[in-house]
């Protein structure tokens, strides 16, 4: 017998599992998800393809770089080629490994050549731990491991640029270059950029060893984009609960941002998760919206956690003068606030020239705008507004030790620092 404001939890529960239901398969719109067909990529797809097929007549094929914006169809196609690569070598009988590194997460040379190493463990019996070793000592146990037979072995580097900037290129220089080490396997790289000046951070050395081939996609436009959704929403969903309207405005929102079909299924997934919320029994364009406002939020509070700790002083320097009501500011009032979270925090301020730079990182990616106005004949200015509420920020900072004491910093009209 429940008590005066107890909840049954079981019937709260049966309240959602009993509601209409909206996904058929909710996997179908993840990023991680390939489908049997790639719409508005056949050209790629083909020339991914006749790069490859020399594995199936045993020759070693060429290095490739897969370059394109976010969301144009990069790594789902390339897992596509190389997954249907696979079952092709099955068939044939052909030795071809594909290995499947991100790079934004396995970000050190060491990394890299450990997960290489390890996907061979059960083959080998060598495992290599996470740190410890000396790098030289991980390549040899790499090209042991891989030269244990003859194979072809296919290394997909996701995301390589971002590699290339953390730890540099020593990691391409051998793994392009390991070829002329082996006896009976061969070793190619795809590397996938969404940077398309890539290649400008590489040493000339491993220019020249790459040989590479380069495959370039381009964005997609709103009725590619239709498509594709009309494509994965007839898997993902039970029939009549898309509204007509829901998919040609998840693809007209998706192409302002420069043809992304990874933010267009991210909007048609969480209109479908807050209908389903909303115990909805069909989405409609409402629930777009409201899945645009939450991506767009979390997005940007992704963006802020990401940021290196000055330019998170920065960001908070322009919440005091926001909520002081001093915005627009100049970089000089900004400056001089920074100077004195550096101060409170003990760090050492970087230099006004640097902090400006900053500033304009903060815009290019949304958090503020800076707009260089004219002032006549004072000459021009640069005009600083905050593009996110200050609770936002806060409450971001509230979890992170570093920055959690500048919760209590407020700032007085003549804009003293005071610790409360």
């Amino acid at each position: 017998m429940l008590q005066e404001g107890q909840t049954d939890l079981n019937s709260l529960f049966e309240k959602y599992m009993n509601n209409e239901r909206i996904f058929k398969n909710k996997d179908v719109l993840r990023h991680s998800y390939t489908p049997k067909e790639l719409p508005h990529r056949r050209e790629q797809i083909e020339t991914l393809v006749h790069i490859l097929v020399p594995v199936l007549r045993g020759e070693t094929p060429s290095n490739i770089f897969v370059y394109g914006k976010t969301g144009t169809g990069k790594t789902v196609t390339v897992r596509y080629v190389t997954e249907d690569l696979i079952k092709i070598s099955q068939k044939y009988n052909i030795p071809v490994d594909v290995i499947y590194l991100n790079c934004e997460i396995i970000d050190t040379q060491y990394r890299v050549l450990a997960n290489i190493v390890n996907y061979f463990r059960e083959e080998s019996g060598v495992e290599v731990p996470l740190v410890g070793w000396p790098t030289d000592e991980v390549y040899t146990q790499l090209k042991k491991v891989v030269d244990m037979k003859e194979r072809f072995l296919i290394i997909v580097l996701d995301e390589i640029d971002k590699l290339v900037k953390k730890s540099g290129d020593d990691v391409l220089y051998s793994l392009t270059r390991i070829n002329t080490e082996l006896k009976n396997a061969k070793v190619s790289i795809i590397g996938i950029s969404n940077d398309l000046r890539f290649k400008e951070y590489l040493d000339p050395r491993v220019l020249s060893s790459l040989s590479e081939e380069e495959v370039v996609f381009p964005p997609y436009d709103a009725n590619q984009l239709r498509d594709i959704l009309m494509q994965r929403a007839q898997e993902a969903f039970y029939d009549g609960v898309l509204d007509d309207a829901v998919v040609p405005l998840c693809s007209a929102l998706a192409a302002r941002e420069h043809g992304d079909a990874r933010r267009a299924l991210d909007l048609l997934r969480v209109s479908g998760e807050i209908a389903e919320r909303e115990m909805s029994p069909k989405v409609t364009e409402k629930h777009v919206w409201k899945a645009q406002e939450k991506i767009e939020q979390d997005t940007m509070e992704e963006v802020i956690k990401t940021l290196p700790l000055h330019s998170k002083i920065l960001l908070y320097a322009i919440v005091l003068l926001d909520e002081n009501g001093e915005l627009p500011a100049n970089t000089g009032d900004v400056y001089s606030v920074y100077r004195e979270l550096c101060e409170y925090l003990d760090l050492e301020p970087l230099t006004q020239r640097r902090i400006s730079d900053l500033i304009n990182e903060l815009d290019m990616l949304g958090i503020v705008n800076a707009k260089v106005v004219s002032k006549g004949r004072y000459g021009r200015t640069k005009e600083i507004r905050l593009n996110i509420t200050p609770y936002k920020v806060k409450n971001i900072y509230r979890f992170e030790e570093t920055l959690r004491p500048l919760i209590s910093v407020s700032m007085l009209k003549q804009r003293r620092l005071f610790y409360g």
